[in-house]
């Protein structure tokens, strides 16, 4: 098994996190930022990086920049609600009840 590096970072201008390995796109996280409310719309992981915690690095790095910028998080995505269940320690900036998101 060939040991892969994954770089997460943001690209505002297609609205999503791009999770690369060296050259290659690994894997995506889609959002829409309102004010100071970011909701994750859409998880991605493409078939030549499942299984090699893309998934899980995509969501850490979202979740920790949130938090550094002060956001409330909306996780629309399952994989990232799913994802959430296992790290309460972001519990804090994340909306459970969609309905009450002001």
């Amino acid at each position: 098994m060939v040991a892969v590096t994954i770089e997460v970072a943001d690209a505002p201008a297609k609205g999503r996190y791009e999770a690369r390995d060296g050259d290659a796109l690994a894997g995506i996280m889609t959002y829409q930022v309102t004010g100071n409310i970011i909701a994750f719309t859409h998880t991605e992981v493409f078939p030549d990086h499942e299984g090699q915690g893309v998934g899980g690095a995509i969501a850490r790095r979202v979740m920790d920049d949130a938090r550094a910028a002060g956001r409330t998080v909306v996780p629309v995505c399952p994989f990232l609600a799913g994802w959430l269940e296992r790290h309460p320690e972001y519990s804090a900036i994340v909306v459970t009840d969609h309905r009450r998101v002001k």
